[in-house]
């Protein structure tokens, strides 16, 4: 059969429609860039190009990195997308050579990104007459000038309507009314690919381009094993065409060599330096071309991080791991140690502006006492007698900041922080905030132009700041805004949302907190005054938007990503200043939902809706090229172009296969045109580096005709910050390049008015506009420094704002007044120390400040009394600026006064002051053994003796409650049998130490004296230590030669010569809480153990041929009191002791029973040295106490203590032997 052709209506509509549908959807497309965990980047354009971070998600699920770090101002970069960009406001104290300004320092966690259902671009609203573009000419090749491309079609291919210019933008007329347009055929960018070929598995890598007008980049691929915590693989790549083709260096620099961190000199772009993974070596790789050769050299150290000098291309600083600072001048060939223990991220090149002392290095260090200090001292010589200590003191740990002119540390007392500056290292001063502001945390986030721009959170915030500007010196300091949002980032810093507009000097935007709603205002003063900002008047699609300050206005977010390389939600550039990119949305506050991009080009007077979804944006061409990029984890290959601010935009490809993108680096200097984009084709792919170059859509370079004025302004108002500025812009019809920024056109100074002035310290600005003194601020108050004769400024309640430059008007006004300084009499008088503590150390100095609130400071009388005896006078106040400074010889509680007086009054101060020396050692003074039921006497003997004031705090047995007494002595009662335990702690000043002794209480116990052989003192230290040893041998040498139970036995070494020990027996008593022995069994134990060491059966060998044999001196049944470190000497006291030592034999002998009683030692104790806090040696330690201290004959007669001298030692023994307490063994 013969198949006819014709014509089918049902299936040819079918297949036009979806025809018409392919076309739909996929000719419209928006653009799309993707990033796995960070974002498309933004070239930051006011500091040096940061390192670029990337996260990769293979298809495992196994969390990858690929990271990129450029140089980072000789910091290290941080794992894993941590690591803020270098100018953010963020509120962790910056780390050293980091600015406060910029765009590229906010950051915020974003939204989760939107694929599905996502929205082209839609044309963005109509500008303002004076900044629309205007209609360019039409370009050969290319659609007529006249064609239009609508949001959900196609215009004929013949139209002779109005169309994209040369680069593709479209536009209307000025005054026609009309939206502007995305254009929607798709360019071509003129790009090269480059794969990174073996380093598929690679998961971070470091780029760097290496300078203006340089061809040169670098790339450092690593492969990271988050199971080692290590660095297994390494690349090196480096390409001498902007990126066109690449060579891998790994022969060059080893090819076992494992590299870690690239640095790049800041001011020498040419000087690469490498450092190895310290996991295998310690090594750094220099290379003075720019990466082209490389010398190695061994370090002894583990560097942690660098930092450059900013001016000296070979001066370097390094941290080690192990906290200690080193300085090279040759580039890191050579080091020198500079200190031990410094504080990370404390320490600083010196950066004065007038360039004096480059060489000098701030740093905050930790003492051998723990406490923080600053220091100063030259790079090649750190020695201590070279070191300088510019605040006297310590200071807060992790508080040190050198930011320019200003010095910035913290000393926190009274539970209260306070801050001090110093301003061009003039001596300290206390910040002053508005007195009631009792700030519990402060940040410098700006030191630029000679003023301090500070964020504090006050004493009833949790989650705001308000912001504080001050004068030059950075001590007075006025409230620019209440309740700005903070938050907190990923490693816990604080963040606040302010943000500095780059390139115009005094605008800020700000994300203030009202009512629980959070909302954005703008300053062009330096927030002298806040404003809503306007919100658009028109959306994408030319609808229009009701929305009425102030209950509506635009909100954005003011903070960037993680990764230094990727715009975040606001951008800015100094060489663009009217231009301002942001995300954010329309409505009464500031929402995460329904996001949006915007930008202004009238330095955020206007503003304009450009897209519906978040994108990325990088200038080019100062300005003059807006690059989009859509947050997306899709692959993409197509980016979007604006020529004309963000009014018109072109869509052009880049690559010809899609690409997941991981990040942007712009080429440096001020044309960037050159633009490299990583990424990779799959997860598993290498490394693919698209060169981008933008010169071929520019057929020439701009000239003077292509440029028009543009006057910066504030809703209408030219003068901002005191002056009229004009810049130049390119016409926006204009497709030519730029080239070098010239900046301002022309600056004029204004006329000054109220607004060029802002309230002075104490004051406060009220409804009516006027400044006027607060509550708590005495205007009447004169300067301390001011002096009969003399003149000070009075202050009007104004002061001009710092880098104002207004002129005239009604400055001379607002302008301080001086004024002749009248006598008064002194009042608010104080004294204080200048560490703020009321202890000192005895001998050494204590620096006395005076301050005087009111009076003639030069025509006052001082007069201080130090209170031991000692007062000097002064004939003026001034004199003791630097303190007063005394040595108190004495420890003890002393009244210090001052009296300042002159012809007019005279006014007092008191302090009392607590001074004290070291406490050493600690050692408790009880009894071996005591009686149930009975009182005994616990004493804490110090040395050294006299320390000052102290607390004893004492623990008895299973107690949990302690005592606390003034006193060294206590007396207890035990209840319980058995071993019990005392302890005491002594608190002096910040220092504690304790002691623990063991005693052991029954109602009946025997004790004998024991001697050995007279060799035995020749080897004899007399140290507690051996007396324990001894103690130890003597006890088993008597159980095994009696074979009675250990239990029953304590042996207790005493100290001095002759040697002699104390040997109790005890009622052993088991678990179950039964006498094993009664008294009778004492006895007969004690009869055995004297038969034994009378039969010379109990002995020791103490070494290789000395045998050390143990004998009975003598046995009593009632307590034995030891006499021997006594140093009475006294003749009636021997005596006595003869005669109760012949009652003790009698009875003993005579009648052979046993007598309950007491055994009290004075000074022999049980020693468990390990127990012991204090390291000192007990040997030259523990000071003599009496025992005539301890109890009165009256107590010795009541107890019927039998008291005799024992062996052959004297009652007047030497006095080395009272300095020890002896040692027993039990148990």
């Amino acid at each position: 059969m013969e198949k006819v052709a014709g014509w089918y209506p049902a299936w040819h509509v079918a297949l036009l429609y979806w025809t018409w549908l392919f076309l739909f959807t996929y000719g419209f497309t928006g653009a799309e860039i993707t990033c796995r965990s960070c974002r498309s980047q933004v070239q930051p354009q006011q500091q040096p190009q940061q390192g670029l971070l990337m996260h990769l998600r293979t298809d495992r699920g196994e969390k990858e990195q690929r990271t990129f770090f450029g140089e980072k101002g000789g910091e290290r970069g941080q794992e894993a997308g941590t690591e803020d960009a270098g100018l953010q406001a963020t509120l962790a104290p910056a780390p050293a050579g980091m600015q406060f300004s910029g765009w590229e320092t906010r950051r915020v966690p974003r939204e989760p990104e939107k694929v599905a259902g996502e929205r082209r671009p839609r044309a963005a609203a109509a500008a303002p007459a004076e900044d629309r573009p205007l209609q360019g000419p039409p370009r050969p090749g290319g659609p007529g000038p006249g064609s239009v491309r609508r949001r959900w079609g196609r215009s004929p291919r013949g139209s002779a309507g109005p169309g994209p210019g040369p680069g593709g933008a479209a536009g209307r007329e000025p005054g026609d009314g009309g939206a502007a347009r995305f254009g929607l055929e798709e360019l071509r960018l003129a790009s090269t690919t480059f794969a990174l070929a073996g380093d598929s598995a690679h998961n971070q890598a470091m780029v760097h381009w290496s300078g203006h007008n340089s061809s040169v980049i670098l790339i450092l691929t690593k492969l990271y094993d988050y199971n080692l915590g290590s660095i297994t693989e390494s690349s090196l790549w480096r390409s001498t065409d902007y990126g066109t083709t690449y060579e891998k260096l790994n022969d060059k620099v080893g090819l076992k060599t494992i590299l870690s961190y690239l640095y790049v000199c800041p001011t020498n772009k040419r000087k690469i330096m490498l450092l190895t993974d310290p996991e295998v070596e310690s090594s750094l790789l220099i290379s003075s071309d720019e990466g082209a050769t490389y010398q190695k050299y061994r370090l002894n150290f583990y560097i942690h991080s660098l930092l450059f000098h900013p001016k000296q291309e070979d001066w370097i600083l390094a941290y080690s791991q192990d906290q200690k600072l080193f300085s090279s001048v040759e580039f890191g060939r050579r080091w020198l140690l500079l200190h031990e223990g410094v504080t990370p991220n404390r320490f600083y090149w010196s950066m004065m502006g007038n360039g004096r002392e480059p060489d000098l290095v701030h740093l905050e260090a930790r003492t051998v006492d723990g406490h923080a200090q600053y220091i100063t001292c030259k790079m090649q010589n750190c020695s201590e007698a070279t070191r300088s200590k510019p605040f006297p003191g310590y200071i807060d740990h992790n508080s040190l900041i050198v930011q320019g002119d200003y010095v910035f540390v913290q000393l926190t007392s009274g539970g209260r922080p306070h801050y001090y500056v110093s301003y061009r290292r003039s001596p300290f001063a206390q910040m002053k905030l508005p007195k009631y502001s009792l700030p519990k945390d402060m940040h410098v986030i700006s030191t630029d132009e000679n003023q301090v721009f500070a964020a504090v959170q006050e004493w009833n915030q949790n989650d705001t700041y308000n912001l504080y500007i001050s004068d030059t010196r950075g001590v007075y300091f006025t409230l620019a805004l209440e309740n700005v949002k903070s938050s907190q980032g990923l490693e816990g810093n604080v963040m606040i949302d302010l943000y500095e507009v780059a390139g115009i000097k005094g605008m800020f935007l700000a994300n203030k907190k009202i009512d629980n709603q959070v909302k954005t205002f703008i300053t062009y003063n330096k927030g002298r005054d806040w404003s809503l900002l306007q919100a658009p008047h028109t959306d994408l699609r030319g609808n229009p938007i009701h929305c009425l300050l102030p209950y509506c206005s635009l909100h954005l977010h003011l903070k960037v990503s993680d990764n230094p390389y990727t715009s975040g939600n606001i951008a800015s550039r100094d060489t663009a200043p009217s231009i301002i990119v942001a995300s954010g949305n329309i409505g009464t506050e500031l929402s995460d939902n329904d996001i949006s991009m915007f930008v202004t080009s009238d330095a955020g007077n206007t503003w304009r809706q450009i897209f519906e979804e978040e994108h990325s944006v990088l200038y080019l061409d100062q300005g003059g090229v807006l690059v989009a990029m859509k947050h997306t984890s899709l692959p993409i290959r197509h980016l979007w172009l604006s020529f004309d601010e963000g009014r018109s935009w072109s869509k052009y490809s880049f690559t010809s296969l899609p690409l997941f993108v991981d990040g942007v680096l712009g080429e440096p200097g001020e044309e960037t045109l050159i633009m490299t984009v990583f990424g990779h084709f799959s997860h598993r792919s290498e490394w693919q580096l698209v060169k981008v170059d933008y010169k071929s859509i520019f057929d020439r370079r701009c000239e003077e005709e292509d440029y028009r004025p543009w006057q910066l302004h504030s809703q209408g108002e030219a003068c901002i910050m005191g002056a009229k500025r004009i810049y130049r812009k390119r016409k926006s019809e204009k497709k030519c390049m730029q080239g070098k920024y010239a900046g301002a056109m022309t600056s004029e100074p204004c006329v000054c008015t109220e607004a060029d002035f802002d309230c002075d310290y104490g004051y406060e600005r009220h409804s009516n506009g006027q400044c006027l003194p607060a509550f708590w601020y005495n205007p009447s108050s004169l300067s301390k420094d001011c002096s009969l004769g003399q003149s000070y400024l009075n202050s009007t309640g104004y002061r001009k704002v710092v880098s104002n430059n207004c002129t005239d008007g009604v400055r001379e006004r607002y302008t301080a007044k001086p004024q002749q300084c009248p006598g008064k009499p002194p009042q608010g008088l104080r004294i204080l120390t200048a560490d703020g503590r009321l202890t000192a150390q005895q001998g050494h100095n204590v620096t006395f400040l005076v301050q005087l609130e009111e009076g003639d400071l030069q025509r006052s009388l001082i007069q201080v009394d130090f209170g031991d005896g000692i007062a000097v006078s002064y004939a003026n106040l001034s004199s003791t600026e630097d303190g007063i400074k005394h040595i108190y010889q004495n420890v003890g509680i002393f009244r210090v006064t001052v009296l300042v007086e002159n012809s007019l009054g005279s006014d007092s101060a008191v302090l009392y002051l607590h001074v004290t020396c070291p406490l050493e050692h600690v050692h408790l003074s009880l009894p071996f053994v005591t009686t149930k039921n009975k009182e005994i006497n616990a004493t804490a003997v110090l040395w050294p003796s006299q320390v000052g004031t102290l607390t004893y705090v004492w623990w008895f047995g299973n107690n949990t409650e302690p005592v606390i007494t003034l006193e060294g002595s206590i007396t207890f009662t035990f209840s319980v049998e058995g071993m019990n335990t005392i302890t005491v702690q002594v608190s002096a000043g910040n220092t504690i130490l304790q002691d623990t002794k063991t005693i052991a209480v029954y109602e009946k116990f025997q004790s004998l004296r024991l001697s050995f052989s007279p060799n035995l003192d020749d080897y004899n230290p007399d140290i507690p230590e051996w007396r324990r040893d001894i103690s130890r041998v003597v006890k088993r040498a008597l159980v095994e030669a009696t074979g009675i139970s250990s239990k029953h036995v304590l042996v207790a070494v005493l100290p001095g010569l002759p040697t002699s020990a104390e040997l109790f027996i005890l009622p052993y008593q088991d678990a179950t809480g039964e006498k094993k022995r009664t008294a009778a069994n004492l006895e007969q134990i004690s009869e055995t153990l004297i038969q034994k060491l009378n039969q010379n059966l109990v002995h020791f060998e103490l070494k290789p041929g000395v045998r050390i044999l143990v004998h009975a001196a003598h046995l009593t049944a009632a307590p034995l009191v030891d006499l021997t470190p006594s140093h009475s000497g006294s003749a009636m006291l021997m005596l006595l002791s003869v005669v109760f030592v012949g009652l003790a034999v009698f009875i003993i002998y005579k009648f052979k029973r046993k007598i309950p009683g007491l055994n009290i030692y004075a000074q022999m104790q049980n020693e468990k040295d390990q127990e012991m806090v204090s390291p000192v040696s007990q040997r030259e330690s523990i000071p003599n106490v009496p025992q005539s201290e301890l109890m009165s004959p009256e107590q010795l007669v009541d107890e019927k203590l039998e008291v005799h001298p024992i062996g052959s030692i004297s009652t007047t023994a030497e006095p080395q032997s009272t300095k020890e307490i002896p040692t027993y063994v039990n148990g």
